[in-house]
């Protein structure tokens, strides 16, 4: 865990001053808007994603593909402009080309661009140069690395097992049976499944580690693969415990149209408990592969309450807050804002099996306990998790870490602890734009 240095802006977060009412429209998801792009480009013909989500993490996605000769044109599409919707109108055609390099890709602190592209960067025609933020060099990545050795590729890492590094692409990988160990991420497993339809072979990834994270994540790419004509065969269809096969094919165009995205709706959902007020999220899916969706569930434990309607998830708060004993690992990203709001609660919480975070953006196990705990809050980090007492918070400075998470997570404190200032507050905008003018429009009652 890096302190961002202490001359960042600080960002006072508001106080409010009463219930929040408000309709907030939440961008698109990161996860299903990078995935998609990568199936994409990666396709036997243009397809469109639609409604994508415009943040750093998926800007420095299409410029790394567009680097490897991937071509992808930002319209307006007039399908889904005037939708009524709320939602952006905006539409991304992605034109796949041939893959070459020499290409340099910056993958910023982004662990969908830094896992997800080094398989397609083994189908290119020359080199591909990877580099990113100082913590991206601290991420793990090894386990894709040793995964795409086994499978023919030449990587070049000076045995770091890490960034920066070069792949040597050969326009192709012979693929095959790989055996990695997930257990740090489940970018691993996706990484090797979204361009394994392009390999010879196909592949078949093994799971030889401990408890597995995030599985709704590789759910979601396993779905989008199919979506795109991949044959895939998985644990959840009666294939072996913790193994994927994916055969080679040619995938498909698609045009998709991205859901909002649940995990960044938390912070306003939040608000709505806290303020004892009512915050709708319009589009909000009935179904969906997005970890954020269990949000629905959490949030009704810890006492809110929601209704899915045609004009989207209306969740209400009553002003009260009830600590939770839960099992996280498979909605990890969701910590941060579940901590916040339990620091909160009337009574304690323990947040459980969530020992990888602590290789995320920051380590975001240190990073709570030691920021709400200096605004007098009572956090005591344990092996996989957090144990939560709730006492009185005061200002303070909450730092970041350049955590996007960890910047939400405060300003959801600052709604109810006066004189709470948030370092480096345009770290949102990683998977959140324009986060502070969503903030004080759903305060205002604007957030239309």
């Amino acid at each position: 865990m890096t302190e961002t240095p202490a001359t960042s802006a600080l960002w006072p977060a508001p106080l409010a001053d009463g219930a929040v009412r408000a309709t907030v429209t939440v961008p698109g998801s990161k996860s299903v808007t990078n995935r998609a792009l990568v199936l994409a480009a990666l396709a036997s013909e243009p397809g469109w994603v639609r409604r994508p989500l415009r943040s750093r993490d998926s800007q420095l996605m299409s410029d790394a593909l567009r680097a490897m000769g991937v071509g992808i044109e930002e319209t307006v599409s007039s399908s889904s402009a005037g939708s009524g919707t709320g939602q952006s109108g905006e539409a991304w055609r992605v034109i796949p080309g041939r893959l070459h390099g020499p290409a340099t890709v910056d993958v910023g602190n982004a662990g969908t661009v830094m896992r997800f592209l080094p398989p397609v960067a083994t189908l290119a025609d020359g080199p591909v140069r990877f580099d990113g933020d100082p913590r991206s060099y601290e991420r793990p990545l090894g386990q894709v690395i040793s995964a795409l050795r086994a499978l023919g590729a030449r990587i070049d890492d000076d045995g770091r097992g890490a960034l920066p590094m070069t792949v040597h692409g050969g326009g192709a990988l012979e693929g095959g049976t790989v055996e990695i160990d997930a257990s740090n991420s489940s970018q691993f497993v996706s990484a090797l499944l979204l361009s394994a339809p392009r390999f010879n072979q196909g592949v078949e990834v093994r799971h030889v580690g401990g408890n597995l994270p995030s599985m709704p994540h590789i759910r979601m790419t396993v779905e989008m693969l199919r979506a795109a004509g991949a044959q895939v065969d998985t644990p959840e269809a009666g294939g072996e415990k913790d193994v994927w096969r994916v055969a080679p094919c040619a995938l498909l165009g698609r045009d998709l149209v991205v859901e909002p995205d649940l995990s960044n709706a938390q912070p306003f959902l939040a608000a709505a408990m806290i303020t004892g007020g009512t915050v709708t999220i319009p589009d909000w899916p009935r179904r969906t592969t997005q970890p954020g969706d269990a949000l629905r569930e959490i949030f009704t434990e810890m006492g809110g309450s929601c209704e899915l309607t045609d004009a989207g998830l209306v969740f209400s708060g009553t002003g009260r807050i009830h600590g939770i004993d839960v099992d996280l690992g498979e909605v990890g990203e969701l910590t941060p804002g579940i901590a916040a709001v339990a620091a909160l609660a009337d009574s304690p919480s323990t947040l459980r099996g969530v020992a990888h975070l602590r290789l995320h953006e920051t380590d975001r196990l240190a990073a709570l306990t030691k920021e709400i705990n200096e605004l007098g809050g009572d956090v005591t980090e344990t092996a996989d998790g957090l144990h939560i007492r709730p006492r009185k918070l005061h200002g303070g400075i909450f730092h970041t870490y350049d955590d996007h998470r960890m910047a939400t997570a405060g300003a959801v404190i600052g709604l109810a602890t006066a004189g709470v200032e948030i370092e480096n507050v345009a770290t949102t905008a990683k998977t959140l734009p324009d986060f502070p003018k969503m903030w004080t429009d759903m305060l205002s009652g604007a957030g239309k």
